[in-house]
């Protein structure tokens, strides 16, 4: 543990810290964000962590060190990666939607996959988004999308938009290059290739589960509708419209092309980036697509697109309007994003997270069993799905080489252990929970937590049936 902390005085700070924010967000006033940084002073606090920053030595290198600190590196440090594509990405969203871009998506998926597909068609488009681009970043850019489609089906919002994010999560968590499965193939020193295609196989039976609970389940027990104003809505169940849905009103509404190229622009920007990266080259060329290829970069010119494009229809003033109406829904999002981080900072700060996975590393655990139940456990206690797979693999990793284990079944299972219940301390929550407009504890530990678990469940069960016959 770090600067002479006890271990199990921080464990037990942990659960005190959750219960009383489960407290807080289900039976008092106080907004989720305070919870998230009450929360995080309450564990620092009782764990035994400095109250005022102190100046602390880690492997020769002088580091800030306390309570406060860790808040302040949490929170800039989750919305240092996110922020700004949370930013760009609700300004783009905005402009789909005025512009009618969205209802041309809508209408062309619906075409695309047919009547009574629209959950399939959400959750492979995010399938197959997010294995470039951050799931946060993903879920940000194609919830118009699905509102879209909730607006001219009448099916609900939660539905749709769950399958949407669960398609990006499980392959932003299992199918490189995204960096955390590409970590974890470094680090146990596995062919890339070869792991992207049994990931790729292994996830998909984890998407027809989770689409399988959100058509089932979520869009009966909330039933929510996008209405003509974009606002989401409780309403009384009823079947799908696809009579009008199939017939909607096209006249204005931007072309196919022109509608989704301020998405396809930055996915494939992304794309080259990751090649381009992966092939090392000096070439000035390549330099120059690597660094149009940054996340911030490639949205960045997505929204100008969609400006110069989608948005040429209206004068300066409206689509400054239409923007900042954007810009205001994205600030609770981010809040509450890093809030979760703070509450993620303060538990690596302290060193509880590897804690604990030492301890389970030295349990009487079968061998293939043990990255995944680290994986599970580090997701749970500090949210970042990265971190708990990447600690899994560097601890598991020369277990299993000692041992002669299958290797490349052990990295898949640090990789499905980090989907285990995603919930307040994970910035992915908030962003799924709060775009579909859900605020109640209870409701958003149903919407996505479960979800999340559903497809960490599958993957366990493939884990268990591939160490069988492997």
């Amino acid at each position: 543990m770090v600067y002479g902390l006890d271990g199990q005085r921080m464990l037990i700070a942990l659960l005190i810290g959750i219960a009383c924010l489960i407290f807080m967000v289900l039976r008092t006033k106080i907004q989720a964000f305070l919870a998230l940084i009450v929360t995080t002073v309450i564990v620092g606090v009782i764990g035994g962590m400095p109250l005022n920053t102190i100046t602390i030595t880690i492997d020769g290198v002088e580091k800030p060190f306390g309570i406060v600190n860790s808040i302040t590196t949490g929170f800039g440090g989750t919305l240092g990666s996110i922020g700004i594509i949370i930013g760009f990405g609700v300004m783009m969203g905005q402009i789909f939607e005025c512009s009618g871009a969205a209802k041309r998506m809508a209408y062309s998926f619906l075409h695309l996959f047919g009547k009574g597909r629209e959950e399939e068609a959400l959750a492979f488009t995010g399938f197959l988004v997010s294995i470039p681009i951050f799931c946060d970043s993903g879920f940000i850019v194609l919830s118009p999308v699905a509102k879209a489609l909730s607006e001219t089906t009448k099916k609900s919002v939660i539905g749709l938009g769950v399958s949407l994010a669960a398609g990006l999560v499980i392959t932003h968590s299992l199918v490189p290059p995204t960096p955390g499965p590409l970590g974890v193939c470094g680090i146990f020193g596995i062919d890339v290739g070869k792991f992207i295609l049994i990931t790729l196989v292994l996830a998909l039976p984890m998407a027809i589960a989770c689409i399988f609970y959100a058509r089932k389940h979520l869009a009966k027990k909330f039933y929510r509708v996008v209405n003509s104003e974009g606002e989401i809505v409780e309403a009384e169940y009823q079947e799908p419209d696809y009579e009008a849905a199939f017939n909607m009103d096209m006249e204005g509404i931007p072309g196919t092309l022109e509608s989704f190229m301020p998405l396809i622009l930055p996915i494939l920007l992304i794309l080259i980036n990751t090649v381009a990266t992966a092939v090392g080259t000096t070439n000035s060329f390549l330099k120059i697509l690597i660094f149009l290829g940054q996340p911030i970069i490639a949205v960045g010119l997505g929204l100008l697109c969609a400006i110069f494009t989608l948005g040429r229809k209206f004068d300066r003033n409206t689509l400054l309007k239409e923007m900042e109406k954007g810009m205001a829904s994205a600030g609770i999002i981010m809040l509450v994003t890093g809030g979760g981080g703070a509450l993620g900072q303060i538990i690596k700060d302290s060193g509880l997270g590897n804690y604990i996975a030492d301890g389970m590393a030295k349990a009487a655990i079968p061998l293939i069993v043990l990255p995944l139940v680290i994986s599970t456990a580090m997701r749970f206690i500090q949210g970042s799905g990265t971190v708990a797979m990447t600690t899994a693999a560097s601890i598991s990793a020369p277990i299993l080489a000692a041992a002669n284990a299958n290797l490349l079944l052990g990295a898949v299972a640090c990789c499905v252990g980090s989907l285990f219940f995603g919930y307040f301390n994970d910035s992915y929550f908030w962003v799924v929970n709060r775009t579909l407009g859900v605020s109640e504890a209870k409701e958003q530990l149903e919407i996505w937590s479960v979800t999340s678990t559903i497809a960490w469940a599958v993957g366990v069960v493939e884990v268990i049936i591939l160490s069988i016959f492997l």
